[in-house]
């Protein structure tokens, strides 16, 4: 581990299966950050907050962190047909999602960049990125020196907090968003914001009282839904509650569900054009439930989402049974997310009751409808299969059987 910074103040302290080391950096004298120390070479899915110094287009943030403007759009659910052009007006609060890798023995994001303008200084930097990052920080990564004066076009480092304590929290997934303490918080409104509690953010920040400093930057997690549990092939997804994450080519959008952290996935293509997104032998597509009344219960057809291989999507259908059909009791995912953007397209549900399509099969954008307990259950699915040539045949010849469907991207 590096030693921490001579002028600094630490102590040590277990949280899950990491210790945390707690630094006072010089730049900011009261200001704390935690970092967490690492050994492998793995990264972990990570968030950002970042109160926008300025009124800045969805383009301009992305090109400042170099992420993509879906992501953005995704972690914070906005419309996903918002325009690259929107304007996101100062002082909003955006998450923004990186990658969190162990560099030099500790949690952190280094590979942003920033090239230097006429006007800038190192602390004119730091609050353009939200004072994510220490002018002292930023100087010291990139060894300049004291009173050196920045030269016109130098491509820096940036330096960005993140953690990932095995994407775990009180044995729920979860992801860790750093967040930067501001004049009036406290750690009751971030716990409320963040859908945590006072003692977990003690707990994880390993904070000596409940008094917090405008500056002081915490690892606040937020539960996240998990796609282990949905045996999808080559497809690893952890999305935070109350956002989508856009995959399988752009083709396919998966909500998570803030009520059960259940993963939804449904066929959504938006940003590529994306052929025949049904099940086999169905007019579903990918995400869509469909109900049927019967004297035994509520049929129940539903098209899933099982991941990709190469440049197929798969899916396969699966059939239950429950007492009675949710019908228009039924809501779309999509649209109890919360979203500073546009209301996204809600699905109409005018079909006789008798027969009830919870989401209307073919419409490309209806996330599908969590079941609660099965009275009995039939699902056509497979485990994972190799990557080999002669099993990813064997694939194939099996799915006119198991009723996995192969969809061309």
């Amino acid at each position: 581990m590096p030693p921490p910074h001579p002028s600094s103040s630490f102590s040590f302290w277990p949280h899950t299966s990491f210790f945390i080391l707690l630094v006072l950096f010089p730049h900011f004298a009261s200001s704390k950050f935690v970092i967490e120390p690492c050994t492998s070479s793995d990264s972990c899915s990570s968030l950002l907050s970042y109160l926008l110094p300025s009124d800045l287009k969805l383009s301009e943030i992305a090109s400042r962190f170099q992420i993509k403007v879906p992501e953005i759009l995704g972690a914070n659910s906005y419309d996903p047909s918002t325009p690259q052009t929107q304007i996101v007006p100062i002082n909003s609060l955006l998450k923004i999602p990186i990658s969190c890798p162990c560099v030099n023995g500790i949690r952190q994001s280094v590979s942003t960049t920033y090239t230097v303008q006429p006007i800038d200084s190192l602390d004119s930097i730091a609050a353009g990125f939200g004072r994510l990052v220490s002018a002292d920080q930023i100087r010291n990564l990139n060894g300049i020196g004291s009173g050196q004066p920045l030269a016109i076009g130098t491509q820096l480092k940036i330096p960005l907090p993140c953690t990932c304590f095995n994407n775990i929290d009180n044995g729920v997934p979860s992801v860790y968003l750093s967040y930067v303490a501001r004049s009036g918080d406290s750690l009751s409104s971030i716990a409320d914001t963040y859908g945590s509690t006072v003692a977990d953010l003690i707990s994880v920040n390993q904070l000596g009282t409940q008094d917090i400093q405008p500056g002081d930057i915490l690892a606040v997690p937020i539960p996240a839904c998990s796609s282990i549990n949905m045996n999808l092939y080559s497809d690893h997804l952890l999305v935070p509650k109350d956002s989508y994450s856009m995959t399988a080519f752009n083709c396919i959008k998966c909500n998570c569900n803030s009520s059960d952290l259940n993963m939804q996935c449904s066929s959504f293509p938006l940003y590529t054009s994306c052929r025949k997104l049904q099940c086999k032998g169905s007019n579903l597509f990918i995400g869509d439930v469909y109900e049927n009344q019967s004297s035994k219960g509520c049929n129940i057809t539903s098209c899933l989402y099982r991941g990709y291989l190469g440049h197929t999507i798969l899916s396969s259908s699966r059939s239950y049974i429950r007492p009675k059909c949710l019908g228009n009791q039924s809501q779309n995912i999509d649209s109890m997310a919360p979203s500073p953007a546009a209301n996204e397209p809600k699905l109409p549900f005018s079909v006789p009751s008798s027969s009830i399509p919870v989401s209307a099969p073919g419409s490309h954008m209806a996330p599908q409808i969590a079941a609660p307990p099965l009275v009995s259950s039939s699902e056509t699915s497979s485990e994972p299969l190799s990557l080999t040539i002669v099993l990813t045949l064997a694939m194939i010849l099996y799915s006119n059987f198991a009723g996995i469907f192969f969809i061309d991207a």
